[in-house]
């Protein structure tokens, strides 16, 4: 169900979009077989070790908080994952970073989707597995609309789309009462490379999206196979 905010900013969410034996299934077969790591990023020029383990893949690189991830090939599920939820947006991304939070002091710190390399207005589709917690999306001036608070349990989609990146900042808070593993895996449609240089930052494209033929969705009714 599409929520509409402010400035033209909306988001979905979908609590059930996989099944929660699916999702289970999925969750154990992600921590397998994608590469996990920790690297530095820097935050407000600090340079810190992330507060959470990354694994990423896509055909072209993409940057953020000081990091450049270097192009990855997808790995078989988040292969298929990428397929359905290309259908479901019905944007063409091209890139997926995984972010696994080992308990609840594992966090993501406010910030926006804003890099140059994703147009000005992206859609971002983010899917959840394992433990629920909690995304806080605030707009960054607090006259421009409410907080809001979603808990994302396993096999949820959550999905930003319009002006969210411009208006909105979203973090994902410390839980210290949480001490299981929560996976999400975020998709973005990377337009080029990241630049060297910032100067371009404004030159954004707004091209829509093509439109793309809809595969077989995953079923909820039906066990998703991670083999």
């Amino acid at each position: 169900m599409r929520t509409p905010l402010s400035r033209g900013a909306w988001v979905e969410c979908d609590p059930a979009w996989i099944r929660s034996a699916e999702a289970d299934a999925l969750l154990s077969g992600l921590l397998d077989e994608l590469r996990w790591e920790q690297r530095e990023i820097v935050v407000y020029g600090r340079r810190i070790m992330q507060p959470r383990l990354i694994a990423w893949a896509g055909e072209l690189a993409y940057r953020y908080s000081g990091l450049i991830l270097e192009p990855r090939p997808f790995t078989p599920l988040a292969a298929r994952l990428l397929t359905e939820i290309r259908a479901r947006a019905r944007v063409p991304f091209n890139h997926v970073l995984a972010n696994r939070y080992r308990h609840g002091d594992d966090t993501m710190g406010f910030h926006a989707d804003a890099e140059p390399e994703l147009g000005r207005d992206p859609v971002v589709a983010s899917v959840s597995f394992g433990v629920a917690r909690r995304l806080v999306l605030k707009p960054r001036r607090s006259a421009n609309g409410a907080r809001h608070v979603f808990d994302l349990g396993a096999g949820s989609l959550f999905i930003m789309g319009g002006t969210c990146q411009r208006h909105y900042v979203h973090g994902i808070p410390r839980q210290p009462n949480v001490d299981a593993e929560r996976i999400s895996l975020t998709f973005r449609w990377l337009l080029r490379n990241p630049s060297r240089s910032d100067s371009d930052d404004r030159a954004r494209s707004q091209e829509p999206p093509p439109a793309i033929r809809r595969p077989g969705r995953i079923q909820r009714g039906r066990r998703f196979s991670a083999s």
